[in-house]
């Protein structure tokens, strides 16, 4: 395992979902238009590795042992046009064009279309030839573009593990829209670990409900295609790190995992697609 490792396999990933849209491309166009957030999480020999792509967020619950508190420290970074760094950072990539990023309707998007700089697919901003019709026209830009205007190269993180190291949060930005690093922290560290990751969901909406003066109940009777104009999709994984994890991952002894999915169940310690 390594961080070059790691970037080749996103770029499998992106050149695998680019041969589906070239291979669809004639009777489902609009595939070029689709594209997806990336956040990886690996930890081999004591080290951890966070990989990400566009605004999905990885944080960690650290022990102060000073004072018994759990610290959040976010362990990725994010590629979103409303950072201003990333802004920097497009204008930077593309000087010749003055209108790489704009704000609209008090956001700021890529082209005015999308707010991610990074992701895998959504190959109608990287390919011109994929800019076109049938694509959908609130899609295509007007001008051709020369070179890719967003990236599929992940911002990785490399961490040791330490004893000191509690628990990760791995969350799509739907969560942190409504609850800061250390606020998502200080649930997961005061609350039982079973169904955790559904309570920060739940606090979550709890949140989008009070910024919207409805009741939470009302917000979950609400249609999921409605409710997108309420809140974002929110995806939640959290992965404890027992206190001796660290050394117990160097010495090459991990814990047993038993995966199940789609109805199968595999046996322990069997790695396997999904």
């Amino acid at each position: 395992m390594s961080v070059e490792v790691i970037r080749k396999a996103f770029q499998a990933t992106e050149e695998g979902f680019l041969s589906i849209v070239t291979r669809r491309w004639p009777t489902q166009p609009q595939i070029a238009a689709v594209g997806s957030c990336c956040l990886v999480g690996v930890i081999c020999s004591g080290t951890l590795y966070v990989a990400n792509l566009g605004d999905s967020r990885a944080v960690l619950g650290r022990l102060v042992k000073a004072t018994g508190e759990i610290l959040a420290i976010q362990l990725s970074a994010e590629h979103n046009a409303s950072i201003e760094s990333v802004r920097q950072e497009m204008h930077s990539l593309h000087p010749d064009d003055s209108q790489i990023v704009v704000l609209k309707h008090n956001v700021w998007r890529v082209k005015g279309i999308i707010q991610i700089t990074r992701s895998i697919g959504d190959v109608y901003l990287k390919k011109s030839e994929f800019n076109r019709e049938p694509l959908y026209a609130k899609f295509r830009l007007r001008e051709p573009f020369q070179r890719p205007i967003l990236s599929a190269d992940p911002a990785i993180l490399v961490h040791p593990v330490q004893p000191q190291d509690q628990f990760i949060i791995f969350a799509s930005d739907g969560l942190w829209e409504h609850l800061s690093n250390q606020e998502a922290v200080d649930i997961v560290q005061n609350h039982p670990r079973n169904g955790i990751a559904k309570r920060l969901v739940k606090t979550a909406l709890q949140e989008a409900a009070k910024k919207r003066e409805m009741r939470y109940s009302d917000l979950k009777k609400i249609d999921r295609g409605v409710r997108r104009h309420f809140h974002d999709d929110i995806s939640v994984v959290v992965i404890f790190l027992d206190s001796d994890f660290a050394s117990r991952a160097s010495s090459g002894k991990v814990p047993n995992v038993s995966v199940k999915g789609g109805g199968i169940s595999l046996p322990r310690n069997t790695l396997a697609p999904t």
